[in-house]
């Protein structure tokens, strides 16, 4: 194995588990409920917050990867992840165990932006639309643990010794990232951009934000993330357990279905956009359109599927998800390499917003009706749900105004 994919191997693992922690409340929300008295609003926030904690850290991340580099950040950032999980771990009562859930958010939110910084010394650019996807999909094994085996594990050995577990996990990876990483090469030969001097943290930002595209692709990325982490992060595994009844093992089942649909997909995304649609735009457009559609499910329709077709119709709807990926290739195009650290997460930065505030959202809605035996009613869910599938519908529109500086070379 080259050095390039032995580095791009550590920082896979690494993001496995950022999106472990990511992904994980959909499964432990009855249990942490129960166990810790928390409400319906009470739930959302403590999902919630860890998006909050990630999106917040990326405003000083991008300069900071610009200036030192992915792996010292990644390193810095990791010690944090591993004392929030000590946290969350041990937590006895409600504020706690947010302390914890923010500490995980804050450390877990530098590793796919520091993989990617240090992917652009490595790979070109052709290249590097592809590794992303590739990241992006070998990091949903940690989705997928995060579904029925985390549902086992609970079931096993509780969801406190099932985290412990996972930091001395995380543990592991650090100690691998200090031995095997390395920023770039010795002579750059895998980037395609020239040399440059860094900017100015403030000029790169004012350089971004003065962008109009910057603001499209914002608004996409806000509504894409927040649709999906509706579903994945939080608010697909009551609805299926209350709404559709089904039992956790099952309703793990259905969402490991989404996570293996975004994992198949990410492998591909990149293949695709250069290949088929020639265009991240219409790659972007295309998918999620598609994902509009599945999402209209929990406004009813799912409650009318056959049990047996929602294991494929959740697993096409991780595919459709997984068309976002393409937006991190298109911000590499779009903006100059000497402030791509800075760019990448000022786009970041929004993608976790929207997940935080529409978990938010959805649960103070949801808790606006009464609750019964088997949990809220379905048109609680439905309401909560109408909320990002319009959003999403707002914004492809709005991104249809995109200009596309650098299309895929035919």
């Amino acid at each position: 194995m080259t050095k390039r994919w032995q580095i791009f191997a550590v920082m896979a693992l690494m993001y496995v588990l950022a999106y472990f922690y990511r992904v994980s409340m959909a499964v432990m929300a009855k249990d942490l409920a129960v166990e810790l008295h928390l409400t319906a609003a009470r739930l959302g926030i403590l999902s919630g917050v860890f998006f909050y904690a990630f999106a917040f850290t990326q405003l000083p991340l991008g300069p900071l990867l610009d200036r030192f580099g992915g792996k010292r950040v990644v390193l810095l950032t990791g010690v944090i992840t591993v004392l929030g999980v000590a946290l969350f771990s041990l937590s006895s009562s409600f504020f706690s165990a947010m302390a914890g859930r923010v500490l995980i958010g804050a450390g877990s939110a530098s590793v796919l932006m520091s993989s990617l910084k240090i992917f652009t010394h490595w790979f070109d650019r052709q290249e590097f639309g592809r590794v992303s996807g590739f990241i992006i999909a070998v990091g949903n094994i940690g989705n997928i643990t995060a579904t029925t085996p985390l549902a086992l594990a609970i079931d096993g050995f509780g969801w406190r010794s099932s985290f412990i577990a996972v930091g001395v996990v995380q543990i592991l990876c650090l100690l691998l990232v200090l031995y095997v990483v390395q920023e770039h090469p010795a002579v750059e030969a895998g980037g395609d951009e020239p040399a440059a001097e860094a900017s100015s943290p403030i000029s790169g930002i004012v350089e971004i934000f003065g962008n109009p595209s910057y603001w499209l692709i914002s608004c996409f990325a806000f509504f894409w993330y927040a649709n999906y982490m509706a579903v994945q992060g939080l608010w697909g595994g009551p609805y299926l357990m209350e709404v559709l009844g089904l039992s956790r093992s099952q309703a793990g089942n259905c969402l490991l279905a989404t996570s293996a649909g975004f994992l198949v997909g990410c492998i591909f995304v990149g293949k695709v956009s250069d290949t088929l649609f020639r265009s991240r735009k219409k790659t972007l457009l295309t998918g999620q359109i598609a994902m509009l559609g599945f999402m209209s499910m929990f406004l009813g329709p799912a409650e009318l599927l056959p049990r047996p077709l929602l294991f494929p119709c959740f697993f096409l709807m991780g595919i459709a998800v997984s068309s976002g990926v393409a937006i991190y290739p298109l911000i590499r195009e779009t903006f100059p390499h000497r402030i791509i650290g800075t760019a990448l997460t000022a786009v970041n930065f929004f993608i976790l917003l929207g997940a935080a505030v529409m978990q938010q959202v959805m649960g103070r809605l949801i808790e606006l009706y009464p609750k019964g035996p088997a949990g809220y009613p379905p048109h609680a869910y439905h309401g909560a749900f109408l909320i990002p599938v319009c959003g999403l519908a707002l914004s492809l529109l709005l991104f249809a105004f995109f200009r596309e500086r650098n299309p895929v070379a035919h």
